[in-house]
């Protein structure tokens, strides 16, 4: 998630239009930026609307070589865990491996963003990706040390099948334990012994211990309905994974009483709504204890005290899949951001806006302003009521400012950068306290709207409410991070 604030020079570089060539001039941006925005606001090589997941790596590659190295490595560690994205800091340390001036911190960034051990074979995957070819110096010390992180349970959870192995990444880059014992049998008659060294005894003869995680418990061949009353009951599920085979357990006939006892135990963390909204789709029977449990997860952020106004773009560029394995398009996502700020702000009105393209003339209505999937189900019946033309901001701000009475203390507009006023008219005037632009499309640049905004926010995520936050000098303190297997 890229953020830009007023002293940022946006103005338009005029090489480049947005909306696949059609739309306004893009914002100048340096490389920084626009290494920023590329990394936190995408998934890589999954194609987007109008630029596909190659061009996406390809323009990370070429911007890391334009960064300075350390700001480089803040971004790739930024990347992983404030936005949970798992390839593309592990992408960022290869390229930066290729690099003389980038090269020596690689030793230093691989043991922080491999936070998962099966991302020890990713980034070797991702390192051969265009040939094997021997490591270098710096990638055998990372990954080394990234190897003394995880204990036997860990490794047996993610040795899995597949072209690279954890065992052999631990050949390559020459695994050793810490004091250089491997338990020989000299050692034990001395009574020297490793814990390390016997691990990795164990990985290299692949003898590991066979955890006991779902995936493994419903691979044996047991009763799957036994089986799912099992973890749920010994609470060997995490909150995705839970709510992921909600329909897998409804197959099996696993009683209700169960699995509204699984609602009840696991730990929701603070996922993004398109969590539960995934869950909801597959298993539609439990809506309402998802939505419980989202809100429960929700129940504890801190709020953003005073009037927000939110206003939701339903044109029809934001029914554009966030990329191409995705199963959620744009308006999803913004749907998703606004019931997560709904959660978090005090007093809420909620805006949503399209137009006519060819009349050059918005559309926007208020919709209630209620909680959870009634909130989402509402900008989705009012996408369909408002047209499918593109967002007209500057009419549309000035339309909802005749609506309020008072000066709000926020505005949050959620949107994808498309804007379609007509030249010379298409910079808005928004007219709160402060206000901000969250794009949910992940296009290499932002639209160019001169820091006007008190901020831009690139890239859709949860983070982006902990932004505003520090902004507006509200402490919030994330919770703690749901293991999605």
């Amino acid at each position: 998630m890229k953020t830009v604030k007023k002293t940022v020079d946006r103005r338009a570089d005029r090489s480049e239009r947005l909306a696949g060539g059609f739309g306004p001039y893009a914002a100048k941006q340096d490389p920084e930026a626009l290494l920023r925005r590329a990394v936190l606001a995408n998934l890589l090589w999954e194609d987007l609307f109008y630029q596909s997941g190659e061009e996406v790596a390809k323009q990370i590659s070429k911007l890391v070589r334009e960064v300075d190295p350390q700001r480089v490595f803040d971004i790739a560690v930024e990347a992983r865990f404030d936005q949970k994205l798992r390839h593309v800091p592990l992408f960022i340390a290869r390229e930066m491996a290729a690099l003389y001036s980038h090269k020596n911190l690689v030793s230093s960034l691989l043991p922080r963003v491999v936070h998962r051990a099966d991302e020890l074979a990713e980034f070797m995957a991702l390192y051969w990706k265009d040939g094997k070819c021997p490591l270098s110096k710096q990638v055998k010390k990372g990954l080394a040390s990234a190897f003394s992180k995880f204990d036997e349970y860990q490794l047996a959870k993610y040795n899995r099948d597949a072209d690279v192995r954890l065992r052999d990444v631990m050949f390559m880059c020459h695994c050793k334990p810490k004091d250089g014992s491997g338990n020989t049998k000299e050692d034990r008659r001395k009574g020297i012994f490793d814990p390390a060294g016997e691990l990795f005894r164990k990985l290299a003869e692949n003898s590991l211990q066979v955890p006991d995680t779902w995936e493994v418990a419903l691979s044996t061949g047991k009763d799957k309905k036994e089986t799912w009353i099992r973890l749920i009951s010994e609470g060997k599920l995490g909150a995705v994974a839970f709510m992921r085979n909600l329909r897998n357990m409804e197959e099996v006939y696993v009683p209700d009483k169960v699995i509204e006892s699984g609602f009840a135990n696991i730990n929701p963390g603070w996922l993004l709504p398109l969590n539960y909204l995934g869950a909801v789709k597959h298993a539609p029977k439990w809506k309402a204890s998802i939505e419980k449990l989202m809100l429960r997860g929700l129940a504890n952020a801190p709020k953003l005290h005073g009037r927000s106004i939110f206003v939701i773009d339903v044109s029809g560029s934001m029914s554009a899949m966030v990329s191409a394995k995705s199963s959620f398009n744009r308006l999803d996502a913004g749907a998703a951001m606004a019931i997560l700020a709904r959660e978090m702000c005090e007093d809420v009105s909620v805006y949503a806006t399209a137009g006519s393209d060819g009349r050059r003339l918005h559309q926007t209505q208020k919709i209630p302003s209620i909680r959870g999937f009634d909130l989402f189900d509402s900008i989705i019946t009012a996408s369909h009521r408002l047209g499918g033309g593109g967002i007209f901001t500057r009419q549309c701000l000035e339309y909802i400012k005749e609506q309020e009475k008072e000066t709000p203390d926020r505005i949050i507009v959620f949107s994808d950068s498309q804007d379609c006023d007509r030249p010379g008219k298409q910079i808005p005037s928004p007219f709160g306290k402060r206000n901000y632009i969250v794009d949910v499309n992940a296009h290499t640049r932002g639209i160019n709207y001169e820091g006007i905004w008190t901020a831009e926010i690139s890239g859709w995520s949860q983070h982006f409410l902990k932004f505003i936050a520090a902004i507006e000098g509200v402490s919030i303190t994330d919770q703690d991070e749901v293991d999605n297997n």
